[in-house]
């Protein structure tokens, strides 16, 4: 086990506790600015939010996203990221990054992969050729992109997975790759490595696995191998159970949950960071977030509709013209959405708008504590009565104090 601390290129202020749940709200200073938490960090898997300029999406007011090392690793490749000094510089954003180990893609392209206690060992999605991703050479490549924040490689497995010793194994897997991360790390004084939690749904599991992360002290933690198809009722355990168990100055980092309600519970549950593909993807198929609800603009009954994406929204494209916005209406992105690109890179600037306005939304909340009413309303605006807000969400709510149904 690593004995010593390692060095820290970030620092965590805890500005204030919800005094009913377990919701925080805190400022998290990176190398490259800081970040207001609770936060969505939206992905930018290729160093680019799909449709947008680097100016667009600081224009969301946007300060972390996240990169894809898996990805960046096979193109442009880390011969090109050594060249030009990382990404920030490739994709020209000045504002902070995380990545991803790579792990993930062990499920995700699990046809293409092995895993064995060197690594995972995958045949190449571009080409078919071999690869082996081990855990020096993960923080090997996050160490060239040069992330603020870089995470473990870890065993990653289904959470609907059946089989229970492989669930340990890949837990236990994780805490030994931790310390080969740990020990390849070369530039911790500015790039933080986050440690991922482990363990399926089994609370048991879990716990063990809080255990030893915590004891490695890394700068900031991450709760993995959620959102991967399990009930919502076990997800929200594993993240209350984990929560609980974690230092009160560090960031806790849920990985891949981004639908609106979720981040709303999961901030309840203790957690302050967030990332999902959801809101660039879904604006992709015409669909906008909204206060009430997801609306699939490509619906015909849009085409008439003058009216902003979502009333009295701030992002560029709903903010009338007179506000510096561009006034773009339900009808326009009806008639582009179905054939041209500039329909998703309009839903895609609302969207991701929505989502750290939410987040900002929620942190306000927080300070004022008054949180527990904000997620009553929340879900009063989003749902049309109280008999269809979703059981998940009533029971976990329940759990940290508030009874959504009263």
């Amino acid at each position: 086990m690593a004995s010593k601390a390692m060095p820290s290129a970030l620092k965590f202020d805890l500005i204030a506790k919800c005094s009913v749940t377990k919701a925080r709200a805190s400022t998290l200073h990176l190398p490259h600015g800081p970040v207001s938490l609770p936060i969505f960090m939206p992905v930018a898997t290729q160093a680019s939010l799909k449709g947008l300029t680097p100016e667009q999406l600081e224009e969301t007011s946007c300060r972390l996203c996240l990169n894809n090392t898996y990805h960046l690793g096979l193109k442009p490749g880390q011969a090109t990221l050594d060249a030009i000094g990382g990404a920030h510089k490739l994709q020209s954003w000045p504002h902070n990054i995380l990545t991803d180990s790579g792990g993930f893609q062990m499920v995700s392209l699990l046809r293409l992969a092995k895993v064995t206690e060197e690594g995972v060992r995958f045949l190449s999605p571009h080409d078919g050729t071999p690869m082996l991703l081990t855990p020096e050479h993960s923080i090997s490549l996050q160490n060239s992109i040069g992330s603020d924040i870089i995470m473990q490689l870890d065993d990653v497995i289904a959470t609907t997975s059946p089989d229970l010793a492989r669930m340990e194994e890949a837990m236990k897997r994780s805490v030994r790759w931790l310390d080969r991360c740990i020990e390849a790390h070369k530039y911790p004084e500015r790039q933080n490595l986050f440690c991922i939690i482990q363990g399926g749904l089994n609370l048991d599991l879990r716990r063990e696995c809080c255990k030893e992360m915590v004891a490695r002290d890394t700068p900031g933690i991450a709760i993995g191998g959620l959102s991967g198809g399990e009930e919502k009722y076990a997800y929200c355990r594993v993240v209350d159970t984990c929560t609980d168990l974690l230092p009160e100055k560090k960031p806790r980092y849920v990985m891949g949950v981004g639908y609106p309600e979720d981040l709303v519970v999961s901030v309840a549950l203790g957690a302050d960071m967030f990332d999902c593909v959801w809101p660039t993807r879904t604006a992709r198929f015409g669909n906008a977030i909204t206060s009430t609800g997801t609306l699939n603009l490509r619906n015909s009954a849009y085409a008439d509709d003058f009216g902003p994406v979502e009333e009295g929204c701030g992002c560029i494209c709903c903010r009338p013209v007179a506000e510096g916005g561009l006034g773009i209406t339900r009808a326009y992105v009806y008639h582009v959405a179905a054939k041209e690109t500039a329909g998703a890179h309009l839903l895609t600037m609302h969207n991701v708008y929505y989502q750290l306005n939410l987040m900002r939304q929620i942190r306000t909340a927080v300070v004022e504590d008054r949180y527990p009413d904000f997620v009553k309303e929340f879900f009063a605006q989003l749902y049309p009565s109280k008999d269809k807000f979703p059981g998940w969400a009533v029971t976990a709510m329940k759990g940290v104090g508030v009874d959504l149904l009263e």
